[in-house]
């Protein structure tokens, strides 16, 4: 079984020649060569590379550097603005460029919530004329998330993280899922697959975390598996669990079957952005 986290995050310390536009939950530096070794250790092939948008906004050039580095383990999802006129170029531009696999709106950090906003439809549009899935950071305006797919079938969308909001430090929300008819809802449209990034998070048991299968099951029952891809989140949940908490669950759960756990924990991810560890 090949395994391929959903999402991670590497960053160097703050430095003037590549300034931090903030801080992410984690050390003072998570490098490439760190993230691969924590996916060695517990033997997770590659990942989904996303340029931390808390630190470095719209400039993904430290994920690039590490993809230069590791090609064949990890591939690549910049954060773009729609507010930026050019975004379409951007898009375009990325598409073109080694190891990107999709573009990701934060739609939950001041996007505007108007479902027909000239600047995340553009974004769409590009994205699915590049062959581009489009991450959505949408927890809190599931119903803008709907809309969305509704307006640009032809588009990939791509749920961040259940797309329910989550902690960065315990403990775990009080009705952690209290959202998920909103998300289920989206099950409706082909076009939306759900990331399973950072469940471990939400968990208000402790390891291996099993309040959290019942709720995954009714995802995974609206979706199907087919249309779910698992991920740890890290260094996001780095102060919740550790690297290893995120992928054992998954990894040794009787709630899944092996063809499930196969497609859960890469399979579908390999589908859904064209990407496996060693294409590099």
């Amino acid at each position: 079984m090949t395994i391929i986290d959903a999402q991670v995050h590497a960053y160097e310390r703050d430095h003037p020649g590549r300034p931090w536009a903030g801080t992410l939950a984690g050390p003072p530096e998570v490098t490439g060569s760190d993230m691969m070794a924590a996916m060695d250790a517990v033997g997770v092939d590659g990942a989904v590379l996303v340029s931390p948008y808390s630190m470095y906004r719209y400039d993904a050039s430290y994920a690039l550097q590490v993809h230069a580095g590791h090609p064949d383990r990890f591939c690549l999802v910049k954060p773009v603005d729609p507010e930026d006129p050019g975004v379409a170029e951007t898009v375009a531009g990325w598409a073109k460029t080694d190891g990107a696999v999709a573009v990701r709106i934060m739609m939950a950090y001041g996007v505007s919530t108007d479902p027909d906003h000239a600047g995340v439809s553009r974004v769409l549009r590009a994205a699915a004329g590049a062959g581009l899935p489009v991450n959505l950071l949408c927890w809190g305006i599931l119903d803008q998330a709907l809309a969305l797919a509704r307006a640009h079938p032809d588009t990939r969308l791509v749920i961040d993280h259940l797309g329910l909001k989550q902690p960065f430090e315990p403990p775990a929300p009080p009705e952690p899922f209290a959202d998920l008819p909103a998300l289920l809802a989206l099950a409706a449209c082909e076009n939306v697959v759900v990331k399973i990034t950072g469940a471990c998070t939400l968990s208000r048991a402790p390891y291996p975390f099993d309040d959290i299968w019942d709720p995954l099951a009714r995802i995974f029952d609206a979706f199907g598996i087919d249309r779910c891809l698992w991920g740890t989140d890290w260094t996001r949940a780095v102060n919740l669990i550790t690297y290893e908490q995120g992928v054992e669950p998954f990894r040794r759960t009787d709630r899944l079957t092996e063809s499930e756990r196969a497609d859960l924990m890469g399979g579908t991810l390999q589908r859904v952005y064209g990407w496996s560890p060693g294409a590099g």
